[in-house]
């Protein structure tokens, strides 16, 4: 494991769980620390959660303008380019941050990927084809990219996870009929989603803190 990103991390050094948690576009691994302490699930000081700071790079959406992002935005749209390679680049950072769990004692059946917005886009792509059995996918206030790749990437070990999906039904950032159709599509082949919208835009509400603890509380355990 080379160049490791750098992260956020809170909770036991002896920890038997882990989340790993993926920031928004712009922001960093400080941007969720604060949820910890409002999660309440059964194995919660048993849990290590990670919060990796995603490298810098131009945004083209963004006038190029260098910031924090886990791949390159031409447009939020499902017809838009894809940067597969960014995409790509960030699925292998994340997979080395689960193999580093691993070494500090947690297994992969116990390690959830999370994610808000662009995090929740990498998180998707890296659980679905990752090579061994993870406990669950947290995917919030974003969608799946280059869903066509996945019906020959996917990962067998991983067919049956449990995938929490969150979405305001006003956000103004990730248009809520991409997630809908990224969570049809989901279903269509054949993916447990626990899926759930809320009165919000792109933010989180108590009311999805709680359902995540609930969710928490069931792959975690």
């Amino acid at each position: 494991m080379k160049n490791l990103l750098e992260t956020v991390t809170v909770g036991p050094k002896d920890a038997a769980y882990s989340v790993i948690w993926l920031h928004g576009l712009g922001a960093d691994g400080n941007d969720f620390e604060p949820i910890v302490p409002e999660l309440n699930f059964t194995n919660k000081d048993r849990t290590r959660f990670v919060f990796p700071h995603a490298p810098t790079r131009p945004v083209t959406i963004n006038n190029g303008y260098v910031m924090r992002a886990w791949y390159d935005i031409v447009a939020i749209d499902k017809d838009a380019p894809v940067d597969e390679s960014g995409i790509r680049e960030s699925e292998s950072q994340i997979s080395d941050l689960i193999a580093q769990e691993n070494q500090r004692g947690v297994a992969s059946a116990n390690i959830v990927l999370a994610g808000f917005s662009q995090g929740g886009a990498i998180v998707l792509h890296t659980g679905l084809r990752y090579s061994q059995r993870l406990a669950g996918i947290m995917a919030l206030s974003t969608y799946l990219p280059v869903p066509d790749r996945l019906i020959v990437e996917a990962s067998d070990c991983n067919r049956d996870i449990s995938i929490f999906m969150a979405h305001g039904l006003h956000d103004p950032v990730v248009p809520f009929a991409l997630a809908e159709d990224s969570n049809a599509f989901l279903v269509r082949n054949h993916y447990e989603v626990e899926w759930h919208t809320y009165p919000m835009d792109h933010s989180v509400l108590p009311a999805e803190i709680d359902d995540i603890s609930r969710w928490l509380n069931r792959v975690l355990s």
